[in-house]
């Protein structure tokens, strides 16, 4: 590439570097784009920040389910760089994609008609004033900035940009249904909470959704009718489990002390859903402890949404017991939960073996702490 860009103009050489890069990175991130010849592609910020293919159809799968057959209208009040919208604009007849950013727009206005969305109708405006001027819609979808001014990622949803507490109710007003897209760091119940004291019960579904191992988004559907108890849906590793909220503390498991044959720790997404109980009660696995997200069963779950370890041996924090572990395993990776800093170097890294350690137990617990995977 280096060699190409020889007897090039600045401007034109990092032209032709972002369309390589963005090529390279849509080819991991959305296949279904990167296989269309001649797209536009704009700066690392928006590549970065767009959605993976498999997150944008989990959306799109979402949408159908909410707008049933033959909706209409829809608009995203912040397109960007249209990933999502490209997945959610064939569901409708008059799909409108709003953007303030003048560049992206014109990258829409190249992209859309080779993705096959000349239909989609391009606004270069900012998303809350065309939502003030706009016809009712039957679905809504936003993702707020969230960085600040200095560039600073914000995890409240008070901070985004735009902040939706100011306008929630103008978003029901305009569609029965609006999807919102936040950070995968935040507080769950402190966004219903937020929300709920602008309109109480507008918050009909929370999704938690991980990729490759990642929690990567955090997606409120508001509905303008009331909604008694939020559906709760988790997608991981491929599985996608619906609870109320209410089951996790309804959840009862079983506990032990014990390492069985096998340990578990769940994905990304169960982790940040907060169903801890849950898991141990729906898949049949006894919990170590009430602060110590692992489980133990004697019999494989092959299909288990998260990691699963063989247990080959297990050792206490005592320094005798340590420096026997040191001795037999010089090598290993370390994972460690609810445990203090000064075991972390216990053991050196290596793709061999894996400690997983907690003191996150009864005092008095037969159990030992680090477990030898």
């Amino acid at each position: 590439m280096a060699l190409n860009l020889r007897g090039l103009s600045a401007e034109a050489a990092d032209a032709r570097l972002r369309q390589a890069e963005g090529l390279q990175r849509l080819a991991a991130k959305v296949p279904r784009w990167a296989a269309v010849e001649n797209l536009s592609y704009p700066p690392r910020l928006s590549l970065e920040q767009c959605s993976s293919e498999r997150t944008a159809c989990y959306k799109a799968d979402v949408v159908r389910r909410l707008v049933g057959e033959k909706p209409q209208r829809m608009a995203d009040l912040t397109g960007g760089f249209g990933v999502d919208f490209s997945f959610m604009a064939p569901l409708f007849t008059r799909p409108v994609y709003v953007e303030r950013q003048e560049e992206l727009c014109r990258i829409a206005h190249h992209n859309f008609p080779l993705l096959g969305l000349g239909h989609a109708e391009i606004v270069n405006g900012d998303g809350t004033d065309f939502l003030k001027e706009m016809a009712e819609a039957d679905f809504l979808f936003i993702d707020p900035a969230r960085r600040d001014q200095t560039g600073r990622k914000t995890v409240l949803i008070e901070d985004c940009e735009p902040n939706l507490v100011d306008f929630l109710s103008l978003l029901l007003e305009k569609a029965p249904y609006t999807m919102v897209k936040l950070s995968p760091m935040l507080d769950i119940h402190r966004a219903i909470t937020s929300l709920s004291a602008v309109r109480p019960q507008c918050v009909a579904e929370v999704h938690v959704v991980a990729d490759g191992g990642e929690c990567k988004e955090l997606l409120l559907v508001l509905s303008r009718e009331a909604v008694a108890t939020p559906a709760l849906y988790v997608s991981e590793s491929g599985r996608n489990f619906k609870l109320a909220f209410g089951e996790e503390q309804a959840a009862v498991p079983t506990y032990t002390s014990a390492l069985a044959a096998y340990l578990y720790e769940p994905g990304a997404a169960l982790m940040k859903a907060g169903v801890f109980k849950w898991v141990a009660a729906h898949f049949g696995l006894q919990k170590l402890h009430p602060n110590s997200h692992l489980y133990t069963s004697n019999d494989l779950l092959k299909d288990f949404p998260g990691r699963i370890f063989r247990v080959k041996g297990s050792f206490s924090f005592s320094k005798a017991d340590l420096k026997a572990l040191k001795t037999e395993v010089p090598q290993a990776n370390l994972t460690v939960r609810n445990s203090r800093a000064r075991w972390r170097n216990c053991v050196n890294a290596s793709n061999s073996k894996r400690a997983v350690c907690s003191t996150s137990l009864p005092r008095r617990s037969p159990m030992k702490n680090t477990a030898l995977c």
